[in-house]
């Protein structure tokens, strides 16, 4: 046989044994199929899609605010004592505090209005660096009572009276003025925020050239008068040089509504 014979006959069954073993995957990839699911597909995409209730309608944000001028000061004043024993330094916190809280009675403040906010009793150490360890110096007793004064003009003069009951054990931790009765005024920024809402709404169907419904959610948040405190250095002076100055100023009230509104 010639070469040339010989070299086409080795082409001819090398592509028989190609075609050969395509075959045998083809028909392999065909029998591990039988039985099995088609692979999932998303589900097609009509041409209306429903979003849902929730969706729908005009959704708006309205908010109402006014401005107040607080009628209450809550007054946060404390004892702190410390002596070698926990008798000897509760005694002397229990004198002072006793002297604090009538001075608060005289000051007009009813008993209703005063109350204990918190009350410890702690070891007091220190690092004995020779024996390496700590070692008691003392115990420490801290009583604080809140005194709500309904006059905040008195609020200077109730601080003052006070530090000079407790003496040098007095503690004024801080003050905060609030409104004592909200309604009314949170009454007013609800009318004004739904009254906001309610503009916007009008707005944006104009806009879009829709009839605006009546509404079908309402949510409201806020509402509240945050307390503005103002804070002290912590020791208050046995006497005042000059009454002390507090002036309550403004606060805002502040309420968010958002509402949603049909469509007609």
């Amino acid at each position: 046989m010639s070469p040339s014979k010989l070299r086409f006959g080795k082409r001819a069954l090398t592509l028989a044994a190609i075609a050969l073993l395509v075959a045998v995957i083809a028909i392999g990839a065909a029998a591990c199929g039988v039985g099995l699911s088609p692979p999932s597909r998303l589900p097609a995409v009509s041409g209306s899609i429903n979003f849902g209730q929730q969706n729908t309608g005009i959704w708006v944000n309205g908010e109402g605010k006014v401005t107040v001028t607080p009628d209450v000061a809550i007054l946060s004043v404390g004892i702190e004592s410390q002596e070698t024993s926990v008798a000897r330094a509760q005694e002397m916190a229990a004198t002072a505090m006793n002297a604090v809280i009538s001075q608060l009675k005289q000051s007009s403040i009813a008993e209703k209005d005063i109350r204990t906010t918190s009350f410890s009793i702690i070891r007091v150490t220190r690092w004995d660096e020779p024996k390496q360890q700590d070692v008691t110096i003392g115990y420490r007793v801290t009583n604080t009572v809140s005194a709500k004064i309904r006059k905040t003009a008195d609020t200077g003069s109730v601080i003052d009276a006070v530090a000079q009951a407790g003496g040098d054990l007095t503690r004024i931790n801080n003050i905060s003025f609030t409104v004592d009765d909200p309604t009314a005024f949170e009454n007013e920024v609800r009318q004004k925020a739904m009254a906001d809402a309610e503009s916007k709404a009008k707005q944006l169907a104009n806009l879009s050239g829709v009839k605006l419904g009546k509404p079908i959610y309402i949510n409201e948040s806020g509402g509240f008068i945050p307390l503005r405190q103002e804070f002290f250095a912590v020791p208050a002076p046995a006497f005042a040089a000059a009454p002390t100055p507090i002036l309550p100023g403004e606060q805002e009230i502040r309420l968010n509504v958002q509402v949603v509104y049909e469509i007609d």
